[in-house]
């Protein structure tokens, strides 16, 4: 657009002075040419006719669309069309440098005479007057203005109708060719659009020239029009932005002015504190001389000593606490107010570079500037026992400051305890362990022994808690989702190598488990297991042993614990001493709560030294896992419990064992009868326990009939027997009588035992705290566990030789989801217990018979259907009857993980001899014990 009206203006201008260019005189002449010419055609004298020029029919076919002149515009790119009456004459034109570049054809009419051209000549002089001017011709000087032109006329009716109307400017003129002359015009100029012969560019075909005299070319073009526009809003642009960024620069002069201010309020306020905090720590001074002189008065040299060292380290850490707090608050504040005076350069978009961390701090993460450079470091957490003074921003870590109990709670300790408070907790003076660890130390702290003192229980902030705070063990943080709720592992347990050199039985002979590789639950190094992980774990261990030691052996367990906590046995079981050598199969069993870094030991005693390790121990060497545990996690809500039995002076026969509660993990869901002779449970769920008493009898009567064992539950005052286990009697012997099973219980129901021998046979019961007398168990909601009992099938049981044959079972309580016995149209009909979910699973077998065997086994199977691993799972041996007796037992028990679908059935095999009968009744059970993973 800004190049088409200044060549609208030049063509108007060229087709004015191209219409002034007729005949005059006897020849004619050009606009620019001196050459004369003859003038001939229908206008010269003489030439003349009364026949019209042919029109022009823009639509006859073949011709070019008709070029239309104007008085106001002409059109360059139109196509010329010239009428066939008017021939052409060539004129030469010259170009504005006087040289002719191009040759322009003007068509003029032919055979005109002189006076005939110079009529003509004078009828198309262009007037002088003068019109209005219209858009930027206004602007144009008046000797540069274009002139009204007159307008052009063909034919001999034109001049007819001139001479009628009296004005030449109602006639038409002869076509004036102005697109040539604006052709050439715009070749000589090819920053208007149309480039040059010479330059270049494509030829137009036809150029014209004209001559621009210097001083007429004054015309101000639109580009700089418009470029002077653009020039006056842009000032003012930059003006208006100036004035912005003025407005900018004096807001964040005021900020800076403010932050400054509040800089020297807050360093005002560290003053004062500092001042304050040196006044506190004169007062404690003088408190410290009154104490100290109060302390020398009294003459506890013990006292005296240990508040003084107390006060010290106490005066020592509240200045070093107090310069750290001055120096950290200064360097925070500084470090505060600089991030501010960045932020606000950065949010005014100036190029100034960020002072501090390179990279933005994440959540939980502070700029730490006193490293070079400058990094982002995690924000402290508060530790137990301290309470927050400041947050974690992204200038500053996180300030805490130790909770003083001591004057928070001044009868924390009681009125004639003194209290000293300790970074995260605090101490009684004079009170024993035992004292703290039953509860003085309050709720939210327990008793750290290697410290000595009460400390605060850590806050898991959100996460889960995998164990709960205690009385004498901190919380432990976990996450749910990732913790398993039970898992299992089994070993095989042997004498240790002879290598070793240990061969001393008298003090206590160490065997050695060969177990698997570590896991996460437990390490397995020299022959002891290292718990790694907090938790309830069953114990149970299958022991067959053939010896000739006078006296008894004891096989037990021993759970040890750091180096500051002592030993306890957990269980123990003896071993009789026989009149022959024939192996004697026991199983030793125990429930209790474990810490991490806590090893547990298998351990073989002889009451005397009159036992040889080579001569005379012979340890069967079982091809199943002898050894195998049950690890419970304390979110499945499980309790365990351990309680001793008294020793009873004097001989009896039946006997109901008295219990003292050693160690429970919650009293409030295990409690104790009355009468101290049963155990009552607050809520239902699923026991799993196991009593284990040492006797000594004596009478042939105890030999014959031997000594049962019934556990009872009491249901809103009924009492019922659920599970008996028998053993061979003794005469003038020492030797233990246990059962374990696992027993559904509801809300108020009690478990009760008793020990059932012949009448004629005298029996002291003993007790002590080596786990020779012991009541152990463990209850699990039955959210997460189901328990099964079975007795024997009254029909196909085996009989005769028998060579690994399957017992048969019978279910005596009701179905659970997770397990069941096969039932009728089945495969394995009475003979498979089948899972339905995964989980982990615990079995006791007890099994009362009479047979001839040499060596008889009890083996726990596992069927390979669907993926499972067919095998034994666990199992025991047992040699023949002793003389006199008329029922021997066997029995076992083991821990393993079991999947959806897994089957487990029980074989007996008799080497040697005859299985004679196989009782149904009492004597024999089976219990399992499902816990969800």
């Amino acid at each position: 657009m800004v190049l088409i009206t200044p060549l609208v203006l030049l063509v108007s201008w060229i087709s004015t002075r191209a219409s002034a260019e007729v005949c005059r005189g006897t020849h004619c002449y050009g606009a620019e040419s001196s050459d004369p010419r003859p003038c001939t055609g229908a206008h010269c004298a003489g030439g003349r006719t009364s026949r019209l020029a042919r029109q022009f029919n823009p639509t006859t076919k073949g011709r070019a669309p008709q070029i239309v002149s104007s008085q106001h515009h002409a059109y360059p790119n139109s196509a010329r069309v010239v009428p066939e009456a008017y021939p052409v004459a060539v004129l030469p034109l010259r170009g504005r440098h006087g040289d002719a570049r191009s040759r322009a054809h003007e068509y003029l009419p032919a055979g005109c005479t002189e006076g005939d051209c110079a009529a003509h000549g004078k009828q198309f002089q262009p007037t002088n007057d003068t019109r209005e001017c219209r858009g930027l011709e206004c602007r144009l000087p008046l000797r540069i203005r274009p002139k009204n032109r007159a307008k052009s006329c063909v034919g001999e009716g034109c001049l007819a109708g001139m001479e009628e109307s009296g004005a030449a400017t109602s006639s038409q003129l002869p076509p004036v060719h102005v697109s040539d002359k604006a052709a050439q015009f715009l070749g000589d100029f090819p920053e208007l659009g149309y480039p040059s012969t010479e330059l270049g560019g494509a030829p137009l075909g036809v150029q014209l020239t004209c001559d621009i005299k210097p001083g007429e070319n004054e015309v101000p073009s639109e580009d700089a029009l418009i470029l002077h526009l653009q020039l006056a809003k842009g000032q003012e642009k930059l003006v208006e932005a100036l004035q912005t960024q003025q407005v900018v620069i004096h807001d964040l002069q005021k900020k800076l002015a403010d932050q400054q201010e509040a800089l020297l309020s807050q360093q005002r306020e560290i003053l004062e504190q500092q001042r304050r905090m040196y006044e506190q720590m004169d007062v404690v001074k003088a408190q410290y001389g009154l104490l100290a002189d109060t302390v020398k008065q009294v003459s506890f040299q013990g006292l005296q000593g240990e508040l003084q060292s107390y006060f010290q380290n106490h005066l020592a850490g509240l200045q070093s606490q107090a310069r750290s707090h001055l120096q950290k608050s200064y360097a925070v504040h500084k470090a505060d107010v600089d991030s501010k005076v960045v932020d606000v350069v950065g949010d005014a978009h100036f190029p100034q570079p960020l002072l501090g961390c390179p990279l933005p701090c994440g959540h939980e993460e502070y700029c730490d500037f006193q490293r070079d450079p400058p990094q982002c470091e995690k924000c402290t957490m508060c530790p137990p026992g301290f309470f927050l003074i400041s947050q974690c921003s992204l200038a500053a870590d996180r300030m805490c400051q130790d909770r003083d109990e001591c004057l928070e709670l001044p009868h924390i300790c009681g009125e004639r305890v003194k209290c000293l408070n300790t970074p995260g907790g605090f101490r009684c003076l004079g009170v024993s362990e035992r004292e703290a660890m039953m509860g003085l130390c309050g709720h939210g702290y327990y008793y750290n022994q290697e410290l000595e003192e009460c400390q605060a229980c850590s806050d898991c902030d959100g996460e889960a808690v995998a164990v709960p705070c205690t009385a004498a063990s901190d919380a432990v943080c976990g996450l749910t989702s990732e913790s398993r709720l039970s898992q299992s592992w089994g070993a095989n347990v042997g004498l240790p190598s002879p290598r070793t050199g240990v061969a001393n039985v008298f003090s206590g002979l160490q065997l050695n488990i060969r177990g698997k590789e570590t896991t996460d639950l437990l390490a397995n190094e020299a022959g002891q297991v290292t718990f790694l992980q907090h938790g309830l774990v069953w114990l149970d261990h299958n022991f067959a042993i053939k010896h000739s030691c006078r006296n008894f052996l004891q096989v037990g367990m021993r759970l040890n614990g750091s180096q500051e906590e002592e030993s306890q046995d957990l269980s123990s079981i003896r071993i009789e001493q026989p009149d022959g050598k024939y192996f004697q199969g026991v199983s030793v069993s125990s429930g209790v709560e474990v810490e991490p870094n806590n090893t547990l030991t298998l351990l073989l005693k002889s009451p005397n030294q009159h036992c040889n390790r080579s001569k005379d121990l012979h340890v069967y060497d079982i091809a199943a896992p002898s050894f195998s545990l049950l690890w419970l996690s304390h979110d499945t809500g499980a309790v365990a419990m351990t309680a001793q039995m008294s020793l009873l002076a004097h001989y009896q026969t039946s006997y109901r064992p008295t219990f003292r509660m050693t160690s429970v993990s919650d009293p409030y869901m295990i409690i104790l009868t009355h009468d101290n002779r049963g155990v009552r449970f607050t809520e239902s769920g699923v026991v799993k326990f196991v009593l284990q008493q040492a006797l000594y009898s004596m009478g042939h009567t105890c030999i014959r009939e031997g000594f049962s064992l019934i556990a009872y539950t009491n249901r809103n005052g009924t009492g019922q027997e659920v599970m008996q286990a028998f053993k061979t009697g003794v005469n003038y012997r020492d030797t233990s009588i246990a059962l374990s099973g696992a027993i559904s219980v509801d809300s108020g129901d009690t478990l009760s035992f008793e020990v059932a021998s012949p009448s004629q046979c005298n029996i002291r019961y003993f007790g002590d705290s080596t786990g020779i007398s012991m009541l152990s168990l463990i209850w699990i909601p039955s959210a997460v566990s189901s328990a099964l009992t079975a007795t024997v099938a009254r029909t196909g049981l085996p009989f005769g030789a028998v060579r690994n044959k399957p017992l048969l079972f019978q279910q005596i309580s009701p179905d659970t989801p997770q397990v069941r016995l096969a039932r009728s149209g089945e495969p394995n009909y009475r003979k498979n217990f089948i899972f339905r979910e995964k989980g982990t699973a615990n079995i006791a077998i007890n099994l009362k018979l009479i047979h001839s065997c040499n060596i008889i086994k009890l083996t726990l199977q596992q069927d390979g259907g669907q993926g499972g691993q067919a095998g034994p799972v666990a199992q025991q041996v047992s040699g023949y009857m002793p003389e006199g007796s008329q029922w021997a037992s066997i029995g076992l028990r083991a821990s393993f993980q079991v999947q959806n679908g897994t089957t487990v059935y029980v074989t007996l095999d008799c080497i040697r001899g005859r299985v004679n009968q196989i009782t149904h009744e009492g004597g024999t059970n089976i219990s399992i014990v499902w816990v969800s993973v």
